[in-house]
Order: structure tokens, then C-alpha cells, then sequence
């Protein structure tokens, strides 16, 4: 159930997501985690603005692992409001499987799980920009109250990490956090669908959903 690197994450390498953007001259966060994202450590749930430099935190297949760096970026270094494009998606509770409302920055990679999934790719999860989820069971953008930092957090290896809101994290391997602001890939160990085709991922999972008799295929409930 756990054999994340396999057809859809492990075979020829897609390059990850770029982290950060350039708007009138303003630089714009779009992956990492706002600073109330709870996730699990060797002595339960904390906020990932708390966590540090060598606390040890769950990975979903690589047990518990030991943080090497935590990077801190401000969501918008601009002075004028929020541009709309880098605002946060909104998951209301309940809308995946998930037990509480979260916001996923547009880039930031998540681990969905699926019938869909599995048809396509030979394995149920996959890892996909969370702005692919705008649209579904009213996921939809909204700007945050309180513009803190970004926070990311960075290990030995990438890795993908548990949050109480039963998101699952992608976060990359120490000293591989670039913000590239002219939008060039990089490579990472992971495979992560580019957003078209997490769209289309998207759709196929509201049909699941729709045509299920019960929340079984909500595609976060897996990791709650």
C-alpha cells in the first residue's frame, strides 16, 4: 500500500516544481507549507513552524527521519496585496478524506490516492501539483489573512511527510531548495505529474467520488 516509488513516482525522473516567482519585481512563494500545517514526529503532531533543525519527523516511506534544514521564505515580498496567482488553494474539512481546512500553495506536491490512479500509472498514488485539485468538491483559491513565512522542511533524501489535515507533503533533500526565479526545473528523485495531466488525474477522481456509495475514495483519507 506504502510502495510510493514504483510506476507512478520511481521511473523516468520529471523534474519537480519550482518554489518561488517573480511578480512586478516581487518574488511570490508557490510550494512549501504555511507555518499551522501540523505534521507527525516521534512525539505527535506539531506545527511545521515549530519544528527544527534535528527533530525527527514521520515520512511516509521512509519512517521516521531526521530534519537537516528548515527553510523560512516570506509568502510575498511585495507591498501592494497578494497577486491572485499566488494565492494559497483552500481544501475545505472534509472535502478529501481530510479532517480539517487546509491551504496548499499551487506547486507544493501532494500525494493523492486513487482507483484512477492506479488504472493509469500501475499504483494508487500520486504525486501532483495541489493547484490540479481547484474545482474539486469546492477546492477553490483563496488568499490567506495572515501573510507569514513559508516553511519548508528538508532531509537526507526527499521525502514525503504526513499532516494532520491528511495531506501528504513532498519536501526535498537537503541543499537541493533553490528558488528559481526564472521558473527553470530541477531534478529530483521523485516524479511529479506536470499540471495538465494532474488535471486530468483530478477529473477522474471526482467521477470516482460521484459514483461511489460511500467516502472510500476520498483521496486523502489514507493519510489521516
Amino acid at each position: 500500500m506504502f510502495g510510493i516509488k514504483s510506476a507512478v513516482l520511481g521511473g523516468t525522473k520529471r523534474m519537480i516544481e519550482t518554489t518561488g516567482a517573480y511578480d512586478g519585481g516581487a518574488v511570490g512563494m508557490m510550494t512549501g507549507m504555511t507555518k499551522d500545517t501540523k505534521v507527525a514526529t516521534n512525539i505527535g503532531w506539531r506545527p511545521v513552524g515549530s519544528i527544527a533543525v534535528g527533530d525527527q519527523v514521520l515520512t511516509f516511506d521512509g519512517g521516521l527521519q531526521v530534519v537537516k534544514a528548515v527553510v523560512r521564505t516570506p509568502l510575498w515580498t511585495g507591498e501592494t496585496a497578494l497577486p491572485p496567482r499566488f494565492w494559497p488553494i483552500e481544501v475545505p474539512a472534509g472535502a478529501l478524506g481530510n479532517s480539517e481546512i487546509m491551504h496548499l500553495l499551487p506547486r507544493q506536491g501532494v500525494i493523492v490516492e486513487s482507483d484512477a490512479a492506479e488504472a493509469c500509472f500501475g499504483d494508487p498514488f500520486a504525486l501532483i501539483p495541489a493547484a490540479a485539485l481547484e474545482g474539486l468538491r469546492g477546492i477553490a483559491r483563496a488568499p490567506l489573512r495572515d501573510m507569514g513565512d513559508v516553511i519548508t522542511l528538508q532531509f537526507e533524501e526527499d521525502a514525503v511527510v504526513f499532516a494532520k489535515s491528511g495531506a501528504l507533503f513532498f519536501c526535498n533533500a537537503a541543499g537541493d531548495f533553490v528558488v528559481d526565479l526564472f521558473d527553470a526545473p530541477r531534478s529530483s528523485a521523485y516524479e511529479m505529474l506536470n499540471l495538465a495531466e494532474a488535471k486530468v488525474l483530478t477529473a477522474m477522481i471526482a467521477q470516482e467520488i460521484a459514483t461511489a456509495e460511500n467516502d472510500d475514495f476520498l483521496p486523502f483519507a489514507a493519510a489521516a
